[in-house]
């Protein structure tokens, strides 16, 4: 069957849906269909929390019936072929369209480990019948192994702590977790808040077994240990799924992303991609860089989505900052930008500043967190190039100011005199705030 349609987009994953519902916002009378494999599709960042903090993995899906009544068509569909001479894409039906919007996510890494194919191996797929026969079966697990200490794998550890009949061993083969988007200081204190929970976390080696008969039953580590496991859960990161755009023609760029520019436009006309498939490249230096995640995804969805027939937001922020946070064990650590040892390994002369203190004044009010700033600034400029944050709550909207203040080449001296709401049960002491005086602290520095 053909189908016809005016704006396509392929994947219902946080880009493709914001692709859609921005494109319905800036041209409404337009036709616009997404194609998803599966009606349950599940919101990324809530993968960790299906194990334990969600009362069911059920409440980890994608609302797509606001799209459903503002007139977007949904079909569920695998499309194999995308025939740009012919403006079609094909699956079990055939749609036509006028612009195309790739929006086809990544798939996890599979590292070349002997045994990893075995039952009992587990990967974080966004697929919500395989991860909850994956909760299903933890009910069984005694000895969990999970590989990889990035984001993904230290919200597993924290969640699946949760479980007191399990043992989690966590692997890492750099020196340290969250290593990539940290400095050691803020990533010790998830290491420390891990270990408060039992779980075992090795750094610094790798798995280069993972032994048993048709199950895994040990994973054996380059060091010479070995650990007896009932399951393995692999969260070392994902790669671009491109297959569709390559299989079309469409570039690619170095870092294996789908290539676009600046509006998310590929190689081929009438084609964008948005998301985890497509290409990123760094705020600071302009390389490719492998940023996966759901607010990067839907900021270029929203780029794309308003500029599909004409260019009607001009874009300023001109590449990726990498920003993120997590949340462990009541700890919330936050990154964004440059890292104190990535910007140096870039060439930048930088000064640093530190701040701690408190997230409200007084601080014997009830619930009260120490708080830790650290900002990267260049030591030529004075302009901002990065930084951390640990604490509670309010840290998950601190690092967001700094964001911005990247994103907006904020200085150190305009940092300085920041112009903040306090409330005592809400921030520090506007005497005490935390950015402000990291900031002073760099002006000290230069």
């Amino acid at each position: 069957m053909e189908i016809k349609s005016d704006i396509l987009v392929i994947g219902s994953g946080p880009a493709g849906l914001i692709s859609a519902s921005t494109a319905r916002r800036y041209y409404p009378s337009k036709k616009i269909a997404v194609i998803t494999k599966t009606d349950l599709s599940i919101i990324p960042c809530g993968i960790p929390y299906m194990f334990s903090s969600l009362s069911s993995p059920d409440d980890n899906l994608c609302a797509v019936e606001g799209l459903k009544k503002k007139g977007t068509d949904i079909y569920i569909d695998e499309i194999k072929q995308v025939l740009p001479d012919k403006k079609e894409a094909v699956g079990e039906n055939t749609y036509s369209y006028e612009k195309l919007v790739l929006a086809t996510g990544s798939k996890p890494l599979r590292p070349p480990i002997k045994g990893i194919d075995k039952e009992g191996v587990f990967f974080v797929y966004k697929e919500m019948h395989y991860l909850k026969n994956m909760i299903e079966q933890l009910k069984s697990w005694r000895n969990v192994l999970i590989i990889g200490g990035g984001f993904i794998g230290v919200e597993l550890a924290d969640e699946l702590s949760k479980h007191k009949h399990l043992h989690i061993f966590l692997v890492e083969a750099q020196e340290e977790v969250l290593s990539n988007s940290f400095d050691k200081e803020f990533s010790l204190l998830a290491r420390d808040k891990l270990v408060s929970e039992g779980v075992e976390i090795i750094t610094g080696d790798v798995v280069s077994e993972i032994a048993g008969g048709k199950k895994a039953e040990q994973v054996r580590l380059q060091s010479g240990r070995t650990l007896d496991v009932d399951a393995v859960i692999v969260g070392i990161g994902a790669v671009p799924n491109t297959e569709l755009a390559e299989k079309a023609g469409i570039d690619l760029g170095r870092g294996k992303g789908i290539w676009v520019d600046e509006y998310m436009r590929t190689s081929v006309k009438d084609i964008f991609a948005v998301g985890d498939c497509a290409g990123k490249r760094d705020f600071f230096t302009r390389r490719d860089c492998r940023v996966m995640l759901a607010s990067t995804a839907t900021a270029e969805a929203r780029v794309a989505g308003a500029n599909l027939y004409q260019l009607k937001i001009v874009r300023e922020n001109k590449g990726t900052i990498a920003i993120f946070s997590t949340y462990v064990n009541g700890l919330v650590l936050g990154s964004a930008g440059l890292t104190e040892k990535t910007a140096k390994q870039e060439g930048f002369d930088v000064v640093v500043g530190q701040a701690e203190g408190v997230d409200r004044h007084p601080a014997s009010l009830p619930g009260a967190s120490k708080i830790k700033v650290k900002l990267i600034f260049s030591r030529h400029s004075g302009i901002i190039l990065g930084g951390q944050v640990s604490g509670g709550a309010s840290c998950g909207e601190l690092i967001n100011i700094i964001g911005l203040a990247i994103q907006k080449r904020v200085s150190f001296s305009e940092l300085e005199t920041f112009q903040m709401a306090t409330h005592p049960y809400l921030t520090s002491a506007p005497t005490m705030y935390s950015l402000v005086l990291a900031a002073q602290n760099a002006g000290d520095n230069f």
